[in-house]
């Protein structure tokens, strides 16, 4: 697989529009984490704020948020003769948009994707190659899992949980008390917590610890912030605690992460 180009978790404003009538050359794949119209054969469609799309090449393209702001992940990619033959062999649908419970996974494809592609790593281009037939079976996996939500009792719930968690995700940083999570969902503490173990197949507080340890390696990779720093970035304002945590996560200190991505 050929990446053009690639973006993660882009920001725009309530007025972003793209109108692109004769789309593009190369395929476009968007995650879209936020209400969003798309126009298709001239009628404008309103999906929630976890959805996707692919655009094969010279696909008209038009889309433009439907709430004040406005995020997505993005490639611009050229699949070769196998990778379209896997997309079509996993039902994956094409120029057309569709929603999705849960975008972390699939969001998260296209982040590893996007560090790697700026990289200047010796095998980029396998790993990516590699992320992308692993965002393929993910997306599939999603478009065909009967039960979203286990119990269908709770999926008046699923709005604000599938919020929470993109937050968690998306500003690793903040203080995030299970209390006010619970609070927020009118739910019991030890409701809450098993209701988002039960629909999600991971404890809040180990998402929690996942989305701040990977910003951790994303900033130790990309920037020369002291160590104190990324943990002050991600929530850990105890350095000791941070560097424990963070060894026990990865099997090396940040000192150690640093230097192996550096080699």
């Amino acid at each position: 697989m050929n990446m053009a180009e690639i973006g993660y978790n882009h920001r725009h404003g309530k007025n972003f529009c793209i109108d692109r009538p004769n789309g593009t050359e190369s395929w476009l794949m968007l995650i879209v984490k936020t209400p969003v119209h798309f126009r298709i054969g001239g009628k404008d469609i309103r999906l929630s704020s976890h959805s996707f799309i692919i655009y094969r090449p010279f696909t008209p393209q038009y889309y433009y948020p439907a709430s004040s702001e406005y995020f997505d992940d993005w490639m611009h990619f050229f699949p070769d003769e196998a990778e379209q033959k896997m997309m079509n062999d996993l039902n994956i649908p094409l120029d057309r948009p569709v929603e999705i419970a849960d975008i972390t996974e699939m969001s998260e494809m296209i982040r590893n994707m996007c560090f790697e592609h700026y990289s200047s790593n010796t095998y980029k281009e396998k790993a990516i190659d590699l992320y992308f037939r692993l965002l393929m079976y993910k997306t599939s996996e999603k478009l065909h899992k009967k039960n979203t939500f286990p119990n269908h009792n709770e999926s008046i719930y699923s709005e604000k949980l599938l919020w929470i968690r993109r937050s968690i995700y998306r500003w690793p940083g903040r203080d995030y008390s299970i209390d006010d999570m619970a609070k927020e969902l009118s739910l019991s503490r030890s409701r809450f917590q098993h209701l988002y173990t039960e629909t999600f197949g991971v404890s809040v507080n180990k998402d929690v610890i996942t989305s701040r340890l990977s910003k951790a390696a994303e900033l130790l990779k990309t920037s020369d912030i002291s160590v104190k720093e990324v943990g002050e970035n991600v929530g850990y304002s105890n350095t000791s605690y941070f560097v424990k945590l963070f060894g026990s996560y990865y099997g090396l200190t940040p000192l150690q992460f640093r230097q192996s991505e550096d080699k």
